[in-house]
């Protein structure tokens, strides 16, 4: 089967480690070749300018959240996501291109033309691989809000408010209306055998 490169998106909360978790599953026991990354991170430099995106106590202005961002991809993209791709391997990664059209472009930018126009230039300047297919799991914003309040300390994002959130739902929204040939919406609402079918069923692969 050829490598495929599948992102998973979404506003805080949503489910995506535990969707992920679970598709692992299902690909280990179906002898598929994968990996597993995440942006920011995913290679030892992102990983490092991970850390800064996420601290909360680091202020920083909206133009340097979004090249920190892109820095951070075009490492990860370079260094992990294209050799697994070459060689064979699907690969599964937690956000990437459109978190940064939703979180940046809408969430940051209020959806206004100059905030995706800068965001779109990066896209198609320095990303040379966009996913074969999206998954964003559509819950609503607020619940998602409690679960990751649950999780423990917040990080720089997810302290964020809910119009920031609404926004950046907003955002989702647009891509999956459209993008809608490669960024599918999912109904996160539901438990977990029942979400991980419905994602199954929009990467072509047999349902539990």
């Amino acid at each position: 089967m050829t490598a495929k490169f599948i992102t998973f998106e979404g506003t805080e909360g949503v489910g995506k480690t535990t969707l992920i978790n679970n598709l692992e599953k299902v690909l280990t026991e179906r002898s598929l070749d994968f990996i597993r990354t995440r942006e920011p991170g995913g290679s030892p430099f992102a990983e490092e300018l991970r850390k800064i995106l996420i601290n909360p106590d680091i202020k920083m202005v909206d133009d340097s959240e979004l090249l920190l961002m892109f820095s951070s991809r075009a490492d990860h993209v370079e260094k992990t996501i294209l050799p697994a791709l070459n060689s064979g391997k699907w690969v599964l990664c937690d956000r990437f291109t459109d978190s940064s059209f939703a979180y940046q472009g809408f969430g940051r930018g209020h959806g206004n033309p100059q905030a995706l126009a800068k965001v779109q230039f990066l896209i198609d300047n320095f990303v040379p691989r966009l996913p074969d297919r999206t998954i964003w799991l559509d819950f609503p914003v607020v619940e998602g809000m409690k679960r990751a309040k649950k999780r423990g300390d917040l990080d720089r994002f997810e302290q964020e408010n809910v119009a920031f959130f609404e926004r950046t739902y907003q955002g989702f929204d647009y891509l999956a209306t459209h993008q809608a040939e490669r960024f599918k919406r999912v109904d996160a609402v539901g438990d977990e055998v029942t979400v991980l079918n419905r994602v199954l069923k929009v990467l072509d692969l047999p349902m539990l």
